[in-house]
């Protein structure tokens, strides 16, 4: 549906029109440059003339390039995250890599024209180049991710997170060491703990020692993060294009929709007898606490839940049928459901128990940066987050493992099938429509 747009804007740049823009189109033109740098080399190489060049055929493949790339580079994420865990074999690396690969949401734009598999490819370069300490180079690819999706700067102010979570870490041990407590825990979650790690942040951030610090080793992120700003100022907001249907708001919800998506993808993880077991445990020992959140969850669904144009509109998108049968079926249903959400996010802090606790806040600032800002509902948005969450939780068993790759793969086939074979038509128009996420 959107290569209606992307594939003509391809083409006019293969022709060398780099002045004519579709303003129906809101992201930078990453897509279309990378296009242009690999077809025409590749034309010239192979001695492809005429309509070969920059076809549709064509252009899709350069997303499948950015697939194999996508591959490997969750590979070696995985295998850096998790380096200190031996107990893990390489069949279980490889397995895990393979099912994050053909993770649905993100597999099924392979073979479209579409920014998402540049987007993730630059973005978890970007995060594996942080990682191994080349912040250059990472702050150079995030740059490269911002040109594919402007929110992609949320992953490099992550990736600038990840080494000021790693000194913050470091600080808090010593912290702890010289009032001879035995280790940092980020499992216990009380009030006076809470009170503890804000002191200390305040602490460690009014030092102009610490400052000047991290400043030294984030100032290429810094650099790129001013950058944004820059193009935010100049351009007027974050949007080029087509504004009207991209405006910014505090839609709090997203982030109950994330997290039902995320317990959805990962239920062999999340949904288990021992974590729902542990859940009501909680419950039980802390009522006061949960009944709090289930109160400003309350609040936030009530004030704060936006429903976009295209939302009730585009009936090709199954977030469309999502929203038609679950949350229309009445009123009460979105704030039914709060149970559900706080299991979700109760779930999904669990699995990052292993995370220092200043990885865990910073990611979590991240999330609702990328998340709640959105008006639309768009599965597509949740990708990098589920990812980047996915590569960073315990490996699982064995056979958790495998029900996640063939639950992927069936939802794979299903929604294949459903693209290739379930087409229709609207009354108003002879073109072809498709379900699609």
């Amino acid at each position: 549906m959107d290569e209606a747009f992307h594939v003509p804007q391809a083409q006019a740049y293969c022709h060398g029109r780099f002045l004519q823009w579709d303003p129906m189109i809101t992201t930078l033109p990453g897509l279309y440059l990378v296009s242009v740098g690999v077809v025409k080399p590749a034309a010239w190489l192979f001695r492809w003339t005429g309509s070969v060049v920059c076809s549709v055929g064509m252009l899709r493949f350069i997303n499948l390039l950015f697939s194999a790339g996508n591959f490997y580079l969750l590979y070696l994420l995985l295998l850096k995250i998790h380096l200190k865990n031996k107990a893990v074999s390489a069949f279980q690396r490889i397995l895990s890599t393979l099912t994050l690969a053909v993770f649905p949401t993100l597999y099924f734009f392979t073979f479209l024209y579409y920014t998402d598999p540049g987007s993730v490819f630059f973005t978890l370069f970007a995060y594996l180049m942080c990682l191994y300490g080349n912040h250059k180079t990472s702050a150079l690819l995030g740059f490269c991710g911002f040109m594919f999706r402007q929110t992609n700067i949320v992953w490099t102010v992550f990736c600038a997170g990840n080494v000021v979570a790693g000194k913050l870490n470091e600080a808090w041990k010593t912290e702890l060491q010289k009032k001879k407590d035995e280790k940092i825990s980020s499992k216990k979650g009380s009030f006076s703990d809470f009170i503890r790690i804000l002191q200390f942040l305040i602490k460690y951030f009014i030092s102009p020692k610490n400052l000047v610090t991290l400043t030294a080793l984030t100032w290429p992120y810094i650099i790129l993060v001013t950058v944004f700003f820059v193009f935010v100022f100049i351009n007027g907001g974050i949007v080029v294009g087509d504004r009207s249907s991209h405006e910014a708001c505090l839609h709090f919800p997203q982030l109950f929709y994330f997290l039902s998506f995320t317990v959805f993808f990962s239920f062999p993880h999340l949904l288990t007898p021992a974590k729902i077991r542990n859940f009501l445990l909680s419950l039980q020992k802390h009522p006061v606490q949960y009944s709090l959140i289930a109160i400003v969850s309350l609040f936030l669904i009530w004030k704060y839940t936006y429903v976009h144009k295209y939302l009730l509109a585009d009936n090709r998108h199954y977030t469309f049928y999502v929203w038609r049968k679950v949350f229309q079926r009445h009123e009460l249903v979105k704030y039914v459901l709060v149970p559900v959400y706080i299991f979700a996010g109760w779930s999904f802090a669990d699995t990052l128990k292993s995370k220092s606790i200043f990885w865990i806040l910073m990611y979590f600032v991240c999330l609702l940066a990328v998340t709640v800002p959105q008006k639309l509902l768009e599965f597509r948005y949740f990708i990098l987050p589920f990812l980047i969450y996915r590569l960073n939780i315990p490996f699982s068993s064995l056979y958790r493992q495998l029900l996640e790759l063939a639950f992927y793969i069936v939802v794979n086939a299903v929604t294949f099938y459903f693209f290739l074979n379930r087409t229709f038509q609207w009354p108003n128009s002879d073109e072809i429509q498709r379900f699609m996420w």
